[in-house]
């Protein structure tokens, strides 16, 4: 029987826990070894198989109406719920639901967090702004059940929610696809779906960056959306002369990409550490059993590493928003099963580890090199993607740290922040 896109880059099924810690495995030498990270190269691409991005989206913003985030900050159409609690999850701060449509649909699944804490330090968007906001991305799943037989056979690609956080008790929030510029067969500007699984993004300054799993890094400029017709909720890019975005009001337009030329790495989520000199990101490996599947021939780069899974850092240009070299800067083994999630603090990081569809998630923290991880607190069940939200940020009204997650499974979808010291 074939397996769905979901599970082949994530296993749906899950292991009990030992405990609250975690499916930890038992570590021969260290928990989190360090190893030597220039292994792991990205390279700079700045285009496609059309053309160069910058031009592709000129051609497209000759066309259409341009927009940025903080536009569609101010246009969202949908109404989410205020939360007090997140299912399983403990030391909870603060947090929200989706509209009952958002929380029951099977098609589309949410996976990646990112908040306008990651963008700029204050929290707030843009630079000498107000809004206070998160993202999150979904990936559309043509196999819900996983029966074999694609429910949807038309899969949709990817999607961004733009929630408007500026009223805790009453957020409001937007869909817009992300799609990738391109040339149709008559030379026309136009663009199509991205059709991988986005399971972590990290918002910094002007930028969004979303992993590609087996490539590496795909960017966005969220300066830079276009509004295009609602009326085909079936057609995306240009059709009969009109352009189309499966029935959303805007799209969102890749902007650049890192590609992976160095050994394998599974780039399964991300996350920023503004605790570093320079700010730096993070990208984490997830393993169904404790062994990264290198499998298959969707790979780039030049063969496969160890398969125990990773933790990897570049370092950021504050100036530029752009990863200030490819090679990685920190690189450690984590011997740890089902990572979903990953933030750091200098040497310290977090993982948010799942449990399957009805056991409880866990944040756990461990420091490079060494031999032993803790449990910080549980999370709730489907646990997914990290952002840090230092206290430092003045926008926000937390008086502690906070480390967002979301869960992704229909009717428990939650996205909230639990205090990064478990209390």
């Amino acid at each position: 029987m074939s397996m769905t896109r979901r599970s082949i880059l994530r296993g749906i099924a899950a292991a009990p826990f030992a405990g609250a810690a975690g499916a930890v495995l038992a570590p021969a030498t260290a928990y989190a070894a360090t190893i030597d990270p220039a292994q792991f190269a990205l390279t700079t691409r700045t285009g496609n198989s059309y053309g160069q991005f910058a031009d592709l989206n000129a051609g497209l913003a000759a066309k259409l109406t341009t927009v940025d985030a903080t536009a569609v900050l101010a246009d969202t159409n949908r109404k989410a719920t205020r939360l007090t609690s997140a299912g399983t999850a403990q030391a909870f701060e603060a947090g929200f639901t989706w509209d009952s449509g958002d929380q029951a649909v099977d098609y589309w699944i949410p996976q990646g967090v990112t908040t306008s804490a990651d963008a700029y330090g204050n929290g707030v968007y843009p630079d000498g702004g107000s809004n206070k906001a998160v993202l999150v991305s979904w990936y559309f799943e043509t196999d819900p059940d996983g029966d074999g037989t694609d429910d949807y056979p038309l899969d949709k690609g990817l999607r961004l929610t733009f929630v408007n956080h500026n009223s805790a008790s009453a957020p409001t929030y937007r869909h817009v696809l992300l799609v990738e510029p391109v040339k149709t067969a008559t030379g026309e500007f136009s663009f199509n779906p991205i059709r991988k699984h986005a399971g972590g993004i990290l918002w910094y300054g002007n930028l969004l960056y979303v992993v590609d799993t087996y490539k590496g890094l795909r960017v966005f400029d969220l300066n830079t959306l276009f509004q295009v017709d609602t009326t085909q909720a079936d057609s995306c890019g240009l059709v009969d002369g009109t352009y189309y975005g499966y029935g959303y009001t805007y799209v969102l337009p890749q902007s650049g990409a890192y590609d992976n030329t160095g050994k394998y790495l599974r780039y399964s989520a991300i996350g920023l550490d503004r605790a570093s000199t320079p700010d730096s990101l993070v990208v984490s490996e997830y393993s169904e059993d404790g062994a990264v599947d290198y499998s298959g021939t969707s790979w780039t780069g030049t063969g496969a590493p160890t398969t125990t899974p990773k933790v990897v850092r570049w370092n950021l240009d504050y100036t530029t928003r752009s990863l200030s070299s490819g090679t990685p800067s920190e690189a450690v083994t984590v011997a740890q099963k089902k990572i979903q999630g990953v933030v750091s603090r200098n040497s310290k990081h977090y993982l948010s580890v799942s449990n399957g569809p009805s056991g409880t998630g866990a944040l756990r923290t461990f420091t490079s090199g060494a031999s032993t991880a803790s449990t910080v607190c549980n999370l709730a069940v489907g646990c997914e993607d990290l952002s840090y939200h230092t206290s430092g940020a003045s926008g926000w009204a937390f008086t502690k740290s906070v480390i967002w997650n979301l869960s992704e499974y229909a009717g428990k979808r939650y996205v909230y922040a639990v205090h990064a010291d478990g209390s």
